[in-house]
């Protein structure tokens, strides 16, 4: 097998759009330790740049409160969200919803928690919510920083589970209502939608129609991706067939191309959910194989959208009631008490990969740093449940660009074995209630295995061999290595040093 030669200049630069956002359980958890704990090593790790969840204007938030017959608006749970998230660096990706019970013209609800998904009995009451949410948030953060925030108009509401009768009409009212509150408050804050859910595509032109026929403001649009087939239910979990990973790039890009040639083409485009399963109980997010078949999807997607925001960044959230194991198939790229899961890595290897992009492949992604480093993050390629199943070995051979003499390479793995916490956990007897002793175990299993050697830059370039191993995720990292001079150093002549790297380079 020929090695693939990297080019030595860069193709272009590696957007930021795959870590723009990430997704998490509804508001209220943000009160609690475990999710605090966990975002902040996610933010240590990763350092994603917004946030998005549900719930904002649900009962158990406070905001909107009613007691002999005058309204209060409570900020006191929201603020205190809030604040934790910005001292984390991260910035709110404001969701409108659910419904306040108070204001609701129904009982629908969703999830255990019970978010209610109707409209409103008075969209002036509604109106009223949005402005005084918004006039405390720029009162409280300053105008500047909440025009950086986008508001997105509800969730999902093509479908019945978030949207009284999925009623496309009476969401174009709200999203109106909406949008032009929004710009009442002040003209440069962002408002978007429809936060439409797969296969639902059909939505996107009377949408567009309406919006541009009365003139209703509109910043961005937003869309949801999943490739998983209908669920199929087991006690506590559910299991699904997915398609190929490329399929979630179509997905991203549909928005766009649906759109073009309407008034809305060229806005920003936020794919504000996106995993491979849309249940919060399919063990498919705890596996090796989830971070391999999302290699391609998270490093393809940086050129189609503006932000893909992985759902969801822990597993503290609770739409199918509490979970009843640590490992249980959550969404999130950490389980509860901060145990990293194969595809936590992946985030974590991209948010160490250079940005300046030397090379793209159907398994591999080369950046180099402006100091001078070539990182590379390679992939075994999976392609969902009706690809032939993926082989023990993959092989991935470059060419790579870099200075100097010789080359420290440094490797990092995560497969069915290495870095794999849910692997471990099988191996410990799948215990739901870990002790502590066991949470730290699964922490250490969680750890991707390292590897590291000295390699020879000959013509400006490293012959970069590897071998993954089944549904592998691999990062690399060459620093380019100039030998320092340390007179009077032999290295020979310590006890046990027969390796040549305990030779000083002078006396060779």
């Amino acid at each position: 097998m020929n090695h693939t030669v990297v080019p030595g200049e860069p193709i272009g630069r590696l957007s930021e759009s795959w870590r723009h956002c990430v997704g998490t359980g509804r508001l209220n958890l943000a009160l609690r330790a475990d999710y605090q704990d966990s975002l902040a090593m996610v933010q240590r790790d990763i350092g994603f740049r917004y946030i998005r969840g549900h719930g904002l204007l649900s009962d158990d938030m406070g905001l909107h409160r009613v007691s002999g017959g005058r309204v209060r608006y409570s900020f006191t749970y929201v603020d205190q969200v809030f604040d934790r998230f910005l001292e984390l660096g991260l910035r709110p990706f404001v969701e409108l919803g659910f419904m306040p019970t108070a204001l609701a013209s129904g009982e629908d609800t969703v999830f255990w928690w019970k978010g209610n998904i109707t409209p409103p009995t008075d969209p002036d009451e509604w109106a009223a919510l949005v402005r005084a949410l918004l006039r405390h948030l720029i009162d409280r953060y300053g105008l500047d920083e909440v025009r950086t925030w986008p508001i997105e108009v509800w969730n999902e509401p093509n479908l019945v589970n978030f949207w009284k009768d999925a009623d496309q009409e009476a969401y174009f009212r709200l999203y109106e209502t909406t949008a032009r509150t929004v710009k009442d408050v002040d003209a440069r804050l962002q408002v978007g939608g429809p936060a439409i859910s797969p296969g639902s595509d059909e939505w996107w032109a009377p949408f567009a129609d309406f919006v541009t026929r009365r003139d209703v403001p509109i910043d961005f649009v937003s869309r949801h991706a999943y490739t998983s087939g209908p669920a199929q239910h087991v006690p506590f979990g559910t299991y699904q067939t997915l398609t190929a990973p490329e399929l979630l790039l179509d997905q991203f890009d549909a928005p766009r191309r649906h759109l073009a040639g309407t008034a809305l083409a060229g806005l920003p485009v936020h794919i504000t959910e996106f995993n491979s399963s849309y249940r919060p109980d399919n063990p498919i997010h705890d596996t090796a194989y989830n971070a391999a078949y999302l290699a391609p999807v998270l490093t393809g997607g940086t050129e189609l959208v503006d932000s893909y925001s992985y759902w969801t960044f822990c597993d503290v959230f609770e739409e199918e009631n509490v979970p009843t194991s640590l490992f249980h198939g959550g969404f999130g790229l950490l389980t509860h008490r901060q145990v990293p899961k194969p595809t936590y890595h992946l985030y974590t290897f991209m948010a160490r990969m250079g940005s300046h992009v030397l090379a793209r492949g159907d398994d591999h992604l080369v950046c180099a740093t402006d100091d001078g480093r070539v990182t590379v993050l390679a992939w075994q390629p999976v392609g969902g449940t009706d690809a032939p199943d993926a082989l023990e070995r993959h092989e991935v051979r470059l060419s790579v660009p870099l200075t100097g003499p010789r080359a420290f390479v440094r490797r990092e793995r995560v497969n069915e074995h290495d870095g794999n916490a849910f692997g471990a956990w099988r191996e410990l007897g799948r215990p739901r209630s870990p002790d502590r002793r066991t949470i730290e175990v699964l922490r250490d299993c969680a750890r991707p295995a390292v590897e590291h050697r000295s390699a020879a830059v000959e013509g400006g370039r490293v012959l970069l061999d590897l071998a993954l191993s089944r549904h592998e995720v691999t990062f690399v990292e060459l620093i380019p290595v100039e030998p320092e001079e340390h007179v009077g150093l032999d290295d020979r002549r310590l006890l046990g040093g027969s390796d040549d790297r305990l030779v000083a380079e002078h006396e060779r």
